[in-house]
């Protein structure tokens, strides 16, 4: 079976911005018997944890990556280029790791698919995708989110 990334947080690695982890016996039973990379592109970045929360304003990833959009703390610093580091640092390992697919963290402005918070703060959700589901996907790795989150 082939490898997959995993977003770090659903391993059990307290890596969210609020310094908590997501793992769950679901999320384990989907994983197992493959080689699975962990990986949290948001500390990958640079940023800390626990963090203060970001969300897209302006579009979603792929437009993060194509510079028409960004990504902002709830104070209105701009981290932008600390997601777009993170998501190409998780696209090196998960080509290091042999990955052509990846389960990551739903509605985050990293790892979300399909899904993401519309950049208000106020717990709305929008179409589209985080920044490094987005470079994944522009670079053949299949993006699914993580059941039961």
């Amino acid at each position: 079976m082939e490898a997959i990334l995993v977003s770090a947080c659903l391993r059990g690695v307290p890596c969210r911005f609020d310094g908590r982890h997501k793992a769950s016996s679901e999320l384990e039973r989907a994983v197992a018997g493959r080689d699975v990379v962990s990986f949290c592109p948001e500390v990958a970045g640079g940023l800390a944890t626990p963090r203060r929360p970001a969300e897209l304003v302006g579009g979603d990833g792929h437009d993060v990556l194509d510079g028409t959009a960004r990504v902002v703390e709830d104070t209105g610093r701009d981290v932008t280029a600390e997601f777009v580091d993170g998501a190409h640092r998780a696209l090196a390992a998960a080509r290091h790791g042999g990955c052509t697919e990846a389960l990551l963290m739903p509605r985050s402005p990293s790892c979300g698919r399909g899904a993401v918070y519309d950049g208000s703060f106020a717990g709305e959700l929008v179409t589209g995708d985080g920044v490094t589901a987005a470079l994944f996907e522009r670079n053949g790795i299949a993006v699914r989110s993580a059941p039961g989150v």
